[in-house]
């Protein structure tokens, strides 16, 4: 067996599948990498926080949309190698499911928040389209 020493810095992200009446909510990048390109909400998770609570933070400030921790549910830890060009990022990713789309409002670093059919999504950056597969499951 071989065993890498090289020292690998992990980052640690939440991201949230939110889901409504067939539609997803996805926002547009406004920063590098995948600038221009639809993704879940999401982002880092700071210090002292949990992941479900950036989860809910992170969708809020980038989408204006408030789900309380207790409402999102766990679909599980994304930490293939090169899931991020930026280097190693581990993410935890959670659901929603609300009755009605509600109106997004872009906010952070998306440059644009909207519900997607999810019969006709647009290419997803980073690995978000497994993601989303896994939740839909």
């Amino acid at each position: 067996m071989t065993t890498d020493t090289t020292d690998e810095t992990i980052r640690y992200t939440a991201d949230v599948v939110l889901l409504a009446a067939g539609h997803v909510l996805l926002i547009e990048r406004g920063w590098a990498p995948y600038k221009g390109c639809w993704a879940l909400p999401g982002g880092h998770v700071d210090g002292g926080e949990t992941s479900l609570a950036a989860a809910a933070r992170e969708l809020d400030e980038e989408a204006g949309i408030a789900v309380p921790g207790a409402d999102l549910r766990q679909v599980g830890a994304f930490d293939a190698p090169g899931r991020d060009p930026r280097g190693r990022y581990v993410s935890v990713a959670y659901t929603a499911t609300l009755p009605t789309p509600v109106p997004p409002t872009a906010g952070d670093d998306a440059t644009a928040a909207r519900w997607w059919p999810l019969s006709a999504l647009p290419d997803l950056a980073f690995d978000h389209a497994d993601i989303l597969a896994a939740a839909a499951r």
